[in-house]
């Protein structure tokens, strides 16, 4: 269920109406509901109930501190992509023994600091990432535990940015190196390979691709097994989409078939290849488990009408939502406490000064000044995206929890964003 919706004419996020948040927060702020990242969580923590896997929340998609306190409360583990991250979780007291280190540029630096938290794991994507890890586990008298991020030249058929499967794309290491990449982090001294990992793009809705890729790696899997190469986790990654509202758009696959997909077609290679003996299953879903928890609230400053196109300006912009700039992602935009009258179609831009500053194109809306949007389903790729173009500050974060709000990150002021700044004397 939403837990977003209109009662009594004016939006709510759960029991909380949408302008009281906005009167003592101001805006643009993201708003989140804590029930509706919880139940996101249980629908693949409960899939998982039972059997050894391990649900990694990838946290590039939403990394607010009180977020990821929440879910590892729930146990859940961590898909990162810096060292910078890792000290997200570490301040959030998630368990770095449940940590994923994936990304194509880790550095000796976030390589040491993973490996005095002893993490579960180095997703490793090049052969000459296997020799600088094992060069710093080494210097450290320490064993890395790694897994290859295999590249399986699977298309997922999403959009070319958030594409990462294909053999064009700058991740993993593709399907045919892979054996040898293996045989190579075998006889490396400092380190030991433990499992296998893909991840072949973002926004998925339909889990054939997935599927496609895990045979892709059972096989790759069979073949390490020969060479008494034994791994013991098979990582799926993430990329389970959520639906943004458009008109025609595919309903994502639902969490639950995905999963007892998987674990059926695992079930089955186990019990045909290895008597039954099990396999740890990890999965890295980010935009699933945050997508629909969040919206992007914010004013309008003036409308615009003109010649070819009216234009509704709000206090909101790439900046704090850089989606549509940069990946044209179509964003359902709500009215906050909807007028009576006739609607006229507007593109809701930003005061950014770039013409590519933009939140929403061609939209019917009954607005004037003063009154407020809610961007809907901006819980992932949000504020983790934003930036201090034109010296804005970053949004504020609420999460509401039933009739309470809870303040989890501040506006930021100018001073703020040139406070690292200096003049030269």
């Amino acid at each position: 269920m939403s837990h977003f919706f209109h009662l009594d004419g004016v939006l709510h996020a759960d029991s909380v109406a949408l302008p009281a948040i906005a009167a003592q927060f101001g805006t643009p702020t993201y708003v989140y509901s804590k029930t509706a990242l919880l139940e996101n969580f249980a629908s693949f923590a409960d899939a998982c109930e039972g059997r050894d896997a391990l649900v990694c929340y990838a946290m590039k998609a939403n990394s607010n501190l009180a977020i990821l306190d929440l879910l590892a409360q729930r146990g859940a583990g961590f898909d990162i992509v810096s060292g910078g991250e890792l000290l997200r979780v570490l301040a959030a007291g998630g368990d770095p023994r449940k940590v994923i280190f994936s990304g194509v540029g880790k550095s000796k630096a976030e390589m040491r600091l993973a490996l005095t938290h002893d993490i579960l794991c180095f997703n490793v994507e090049s052969i000459p990432e296997l020799h600088r890890l094992n060069e710093v586990a080494g210097s450290m008298g320490l064993t890395a535990r790694v897994s290859l991020r295999v590249n399986p030249n699977v298309d997922a058929k999403t959009h070319p940015y958030i594409a990462t499967g294909l053999k064009a794309n700058k991740f993993g290491v593709a399907f045919d190196d892979a054996l040898e990449a293996y045989r190579n982090a075998d006889d490396l001294p400092h380190l030991e390979p433990v499992g296998i990992d893909c991840h072949i793009g973002s926004q998925l809705l339909d889990d054939a691709p997935l599927l496609e890729a895990l045979d892709k790696l059972i096989e790759l899997v069979d073949a390490l097994a020969a060479e008494n190469i034994v791994l013991h986790h098979l990582d799926m990654g993430g990329g389970i989409g959520i639906r943004y509202g458009e008109d025609g758009e595919t309903e994502p696959v639902p969490v639950a078939d995905y999963l007892g997909r998987v674990f059926a077609r695992v079930d089955q290679w186990r019990a045909e290849k290895y008597a039954g003996a099990p396999i740890k299953v990890i999965f890295e879903p980010g935009r699933a488990i945050v997508g629909d928890t969040g919206v992007l609230l914010t004013r309008v400053e003036y409308t615009k009408p003109g010649a070819e196109k009216n234009f509704c300006i709000v206090d909101a912009a790439m900046n704090d939502l850089m989606r549509p700039a940069l990946y044209e992602a179509w964003m359902d935009v709500r009215e906050v406490a909807p007028h009576d009258g006739p609607a006229m179609l507007y593109d809701v831009v930003g005061p950014v000064c770039e013409s590519g500053d933009w939140l929403a194109r061609e939209r019917a809306l009954t607005v004037k000044q003063g009154d407020l949007l809610a961007i809907m389903q901006a819980g992932a790729y949000g504020l983790t995206m934003s930036s201090n173009y034109n010296t804005r500050g970053r949004a504020a974060e609420v999460i509401v929890d039933g009739s309470e709000l809870h303040l989890v990150r501040e506006r930021e002021n100018p001073a703020d964003l040139f406070a690292l700044e200096s003049l030269i004397k």
